[in-house]
């Protein structure tokens, strides 16, 4: 369990003053000039030493991220964009994060744009987020009254600018280039790559997209070192993690643990258990909508982080756990979230525009049993034809989550098609 002492983020209850003045109490901007006196390429290998990977849900290495940033600065200006677009259902951490502890971003935002030559940096933030934006725009106000941010941020001689732009509500805005072209004005909509943003992003200079959480940890990460970082943890999946735990558990939150904490001691111990008691667990979904969930079977012995949920066939994310419990209709439950994939389609890419409508109506009928056996296994053909074959990421967010149903719930799919056919046929009888 993560000692009291090794936590980053610590208002993120809200409990202390969120403002500048508690923030310093709290350590924030503690040493920001020096650690900025250190250089570049110091502050980019900090980063790689701590093993750091990306809490927006891909997990890259964030180090080898900022890395990819031209070294020198030519005719096209550096851009670092914060990714404050938290659309993933179940997820919830970032929004805390804004609301509670703004300062560990702003500071975050000045060191990592420091890091990669970038002397203005923009938080694109969901539009619905309208307390969280209001605490966030106070807290850059008083970053720049206090000279910490602007001209001659810190006293370190770099300029700095922050700025804040509300987006309008669409899921697909948080990847990271429909995220770009949308800051630009434009519907938002995924790019080609390459480019990558670090070569061609935001208007068509070298771009780095990280997500909140990622450069909040920043500032803390630096103080402590690398090396501390690194130290908590499983090797390849280092640090902590704030993780959203929400639906049948008896106290949902957000928490701050170790990387690779057993998801049994995580919902236990800090979400007061499953409701009813761990033998009522359904399944969880482990990373927000979009991973595959996981049977019990899995639930009693899997670890929270990249690697091991990988293994399993699904993945961290956004860490956000969605608990059901055997009250849960998981049919209904998964084909709730394709329709959700199915209105938030961009429409780019034929395969997830036509893809995610039709899984979305397959997967009512499924939910009635009115469908014959064979279509399990068509449907399952189509999520792979949807899965990979699209710019982003969204294709891949509307297959997998039917194709965990059919891995682990095959038989209450089948159960329902036999008694809707028995039904059918005792009426026609």
């Amino acid at each position: 369990m993560l000692k009291d002492q090794d936590r980053i983020f610590t208002n993120l209850y809200g409990i202390h003053d969120w403002r500048l003045q508690g923030a310093r109490a709290r350590g924030d901007w503690d040493g920001t000039k020096e650690i900025l006196s250190k250089g570049r390429d110091w502050i980019i290998e900090e980063m790689k030493k701590s093993g750091m990977r990306g809490r927006g849900g891909a997990g890259f290495p964030t180090g080898l991220k900022w890395s990819f940033m031209p070294k020198e600065v030519g005719d096209r200006p550096h851009y670092l964009v914060v990714n404050a677009d938290e659309g993933e259902p179940g997820t919830c951490k970032d929004r805390d994060m804004m609301r509670f502890d703004p300062h560990k971003l702003v500071e975050g935002c000045l060191i990592a744009s420091f890091a990669m030559a970038a002397h203005a940096c923009y938080i694109y933030i969901r539009g619905e987020f309208y307390r969280e934006a209001e605490h966030l725009q106070f807290a850059i106000d008083e970053a720049y009254e206090a000279g910490l941010i602007g001209k001659n941020a810190c006293g370190s001689g770099w300029d700095f600018d922050l700025y804040l732009h509300r987006g309008a509500g669409a899921y697909i805005c948080g990847e990271e280039t429909a995220l770009l072209e949308s800051l630009e004005g434009r519907k938002g909509q995924p790019r080609l790559k390459p480019p990558f943003p670090a070569m061609a992003g935001l208007y068509g200079c070298p771009t780095t997209v990280n997500n909140v959480e990622t450069i909040a940890a920043v500032p803390t990460i630096l103080r402590r070192g690398g090396d501390w970082f690194a130290g908590l943890g499983r090797e390849n999946n280092t640090g902590t993690k704030v993780f959203c735990i929400s639906g049948h558990v008896e106290q949902p939150c957000n928490v701050e643990e170790e990387m690779g904490i057993p998801m049994r001691e995580l919902i236990e111990k800090h979400a007061g258990g499953v409701r009813g008691g761990w033998d009522n667990l359904l399944a969880v979904i482990p990373g927000g909508s979009s991973t595959p969930l996981l049977p019990k079977s899995i639930c009693d012995n899997v670890l929270m982080d990249f690697d091991s949920l990988r293994a399993e066939k699904s993945g961290l994310g956004t860490a956000a756990l969605i608990v059901m419990d055997k009250s849960t209709d998981v049919v209904r439950a998964i084909t709730r979230l394709s329709r959700f994939y199915m209105h938030e389609s961009c429409g780019q890419c034929t395969p997830c525009r036509e893809g995610t409508g039709w899984l979305w109506r397959v997967m009512e009928r499924m939910t009635r049993g009115d469908a014959r056996p064979e279509e399990i296994e068509t449907l399952l053909d189509v999520t792979y034809e949807i899965e990979g074959h699209t710019i982003c990421a969204l294709g891949d967010a509307a297959a997998w989550p039917v194709q965990g149903l059919i891995r682990h719930f095959r038989p209450e799919l089948e159960r329902r098609i036999e008694e809707y056919r028995a039904r059918y046929e005792a009426a026609a009888a």
